[in-house]
């Protein structure tokens, strides 16, 4: 079976491929030659998700994936939240994002957090959504060097290290992605 999943983000692509373990074909955009800037402009994770995955779905006609990601702390009333992504600015990089979070927590006693993943799967022109949610706090300085995002900042309940301390494997059994994805294999594997 092959699936398309909509995303431009090299490391969520490497991350699924190592989560579901060749059970399913892969295709990246770069893969169909689509090199459009999908658009990304709902208020929620779910929407999100859903946005690109109907994007994909309705420009190509095929079977496709899409998920959005989201850090949610407590401390900032859920932010950022559906802006994680460009937190800093539309033209941020992931160190202008953590940055900007270490700063708004400086002082912060309420360190707790979660991540949530949310992915939309559009197979014959029918919606499907999985969710995987992690809980977890935020440190006050980066460690670590895994993983991409956050994952410097984010110690999930239960471990003494940051997700990019964790090796891709220990992340990948774990993470709020991860349980989405498993959700998403299981579905396709009992089709």
């Amino acid at each position: 079976m092959n699936l398309i999943f909509a995303t431009n983000n090299s490391h969520k692509l490497k991350e699924i491929k190592e989560i579901l373990n060749n059970r399913v074909q892969i295709l990246s955009l770069q893969d169909i030659n689509c090199f459009d800037e999908i658009p990304e402009t709902q208020t929620t994770i779910e929407g999100n998700a859903r946005q690109k995955s109907m994007y994909i779905y309705k420009k190509y006609k095929q079977n496709c994936f899409a998920d959005d990601t989201g850090l949610e702390i407590d401390a900032l009333n859920g932010e950022p939240g559906v802006y994680s992504a460009r937190y800093a600015g539309n033209e941020c990089s992931f160190e202008d994002n953590v940055r900007k979070v270490l700063s708004k927590m400086n002082g912060t006693e309420n360190r707790t957090a979660q991540f949530k993943t949310v992915i939309s799967l559009i197979f014959n022109g029918n919606e499907f959504q999985f969710e995987g949610k992690i809980k977890g706090r935020i440190i006050n300085e980066k460690k670590g060097t895994n993983g991409f995002g956050y994952d410097p900042i984010f110690v999930p309940d239960d471990y003494d290290k940051t997700f990019a301390e964790l090796s891709s494997d220990e992340k990948n059994k774990i993470s709020h992605r991860a349980l989405a994805t498993k959700k998403l294999a299981e579905f396709l594997i009992n089709l």
